[in-house]
């Protein structure tokens, strides 16, 4: 009994069983139409074990190979997988990467801070604005912003004077060097505050005159203009702290949620220097309105 082997060579697909990268049609009709070798004459010995599990690996191989679209379909299942791997591992990389919560508390910390420190800034300033906006009462806070040039530098007055209050309607200022009594003089009449100075060449009296309904207006407008200011000064402090929340996202120490809750917390603080302001501003315009 004789048996012939065919020598034709094996693809690798057919000990990969149902593989996702099988050859293509057109490669498939290619590699068919090549022509086999001549056979050559079998051993006379029987044929050995590896030979016969060859020649049934070729047949089925090519009796159970899956369809071109099966394989197709796992190929496109296997980059889907691929993709949904690589947003996994992004997701991942991403919250390890972000600040753990007390980093972020740390981090809201010093930021917010220093946002309170500068509107806390803001409000003394408004405040110290308002008490140069003159009301019916004489108050020596209508002068903390006149600066004298004493011997060639700009000082404040209260820094080389003493200014008292003696009754409701005047102002007694005391120089300690009774030579520049004529320069403080011509300094408050320059500022023009609505008062009359009087020189006796020992002190200086401010009279501070009535006020009138119209004047009184005026001036509940200037408040309401320095009020304003306030205001948008607290604006920009949030603004400046909100871009130092922006610039540790992009630095991916916070992440996008962070930012948004640290904002909402810090438009609360923003809002109560804000009702600050307002309380003073309405402080201030009653006290304009007193008669």
């Amino acid at each position: 009994m004789t048996m012939t082997l065919s020598t034709r060579p094996v693809p690798l697909a057919a000990w990969l069983g149902h593989c996702s990268f099988l050859p293509l049609p057109h490669q498939q009709r290619a590699w068919r139409s090549t022509p086999s070798p001549p056979r050559r004459s079998p051993p006379r010995c029987a044929p050995s074990r590896a030979a016969s599990h060859s020649a049934q690996a070729v047949a089925v191989s090519q009796s159970n190979r899956p369809p071109f679209t099966q394989t197709l379909q796992d190929f496109r299942l296997g980059q889907w997988t691929l993709l949904a791997g690589l947003w996994l591992f992004d997701t991942w990389t991403r919250v390890l990467t972000h600040a753990t919560i007390e980093e972020i508390e740390a981090e809201k910390s010093v930021i917010e801070e220093q946002a309170k420190e500068k509107m806390e800034k803001a409000i003394e300033t408004v405040q110290t604005n308002f008490n140069t906006v003159r009301t019916g009462r004489a108050n020596p806070a209508m002068l903390d912003r006149i600066e004298v040039e004493y011997y060639g530098t700009p000082v404040n007055l209260k820094s080389i004077a003493q200014i008292s209050t003696p009754d409701a309607t005047s102002l007694l200022i005391q120089p300690y060097d009774k030579s520049s009594l004529k320069l403080i003089e011509k300094t408050i009449v320059a500022a023009n505050l609505g008062v009359t100075p009087s020189n006796d060449g020992e002190v200086i009296r401010v009279t501070v005159p009535p006020l009138t309904s119209d004047r009184r207006k005026e001036l509940a407008k200037t408040v309401a203009k320095l009020a304003e200011d306030g205001k948008v000064a607290i604006r920009n402090i949030r603004r400046d702290a909100i871009k130092a929340y922006d610039k540790l996202q992009k630095e991916k120490k916070l992440s996008e949620d962070n930012v948004k809750d640290l904002s909402a917390d810090l438009q609360k603080v923003t809002d109560g220097y804000m009702k600050k302001i307002e309380s003073i501003q309405k402080q201030k315009e009653e006290e304009l309105m007193k008669i």
